[in-house]
């Protein structure tokens, strides 16, 4: 399936579409404004953009007016409170795919979503993750290295994706909780540790997967 940013300032709305769109496959990232949005939309891997335009620190037409500048396709449904018809016809201006009105339906927005990502679909390689010697076949869920088809769980394989879009850079353990998760709290569980545990111990030392005491994970460039 595909990957698909959030980027709402409000909790509840994040955690919603968060929960909707996992349950329907697709791997789920989120920010709480538009600067944020724009720091994780530099790493890729990202197929469609939920966005919301009044936000504190960087509105939705910022994150529009950059991915127009960089030529960036992204395909970007905006979703917003705001009323007047000249804010919405700004946003489709600017780039935007759709605007939808809040409050919205859920499954009218998810009609939109499937819409957009069957239009935009990418191309074969940008289904494709590659680090530290690993293919990560992201239409197919399928994991090799070397040649070697490695048999990953939805939720190992969900987390991997992540440390490879990241890859270089510390992942906190709130991020992968939020990111992989779907969680805005840490539950004082060690799932988070298992899962990597059971990364580990499938690849061995074929993912170096460093950890960072006190702060998180991250996946070596090397």
């Amino acid at each position: 399936m595909s990957t698909v940013m959030v980027v709402d300032d409000e909790e509840r709305i994040r955690t919603l579409l968060s929960r909707t769109l996992s349950s329907l496959g697709h791997s789920v990232v989120s920010a709480v404004n538009g600067e944020a949005a724009l720091d994780r939309l530099r790493d890729g891997g990202i197929d469609l953009v939920l966005l919301d335009l009044v936000m504190p620190g960087g509105s939705g037409l910022n994150v529009l007016s950059a991915l127009r500048e960089q030529k960036d396709e992204i395909p970007v449904i905006v979703i917003s409170g705001v009323t007047e018809v000249g804010a919405r016809v700004e946003a489709l201006d600017r780039g935007a795919v759709d605007v939808v009105a809040k409050p919205f339906s859920i499954a009218e927005l998810m009609a939109r979503v499937r819409r957009n990502l069957a239009t935009h679909r990418p191309s074969p390689a940008a289904n494709r993750l590659e680090a530290a010697g690993i293919l990560l076949d992201l239409d197919r869920r399928r994991a090799l290295v070397d040649g070697r088809k490695v048999t990953l769980t939805e939720r190992e394989f969900v987390l991997l994706a992540h440390l490879m879009r990241r890859r270089g850079h510390v992942c906190t353990r709130e991020e992968l909780l939020h990111d992989v998760w779907g969680l805005d709290f840490d539950p004082g569980s060690n799932v988070l540790e298992v899962c990597i545990r059971r990364l580990r111990g499938k690849f061995g030392r074929e993912v170096p997967i460093e950890t960072v005491r006190g702060v998180g994970y991250c996946l070596s460039e090397d």
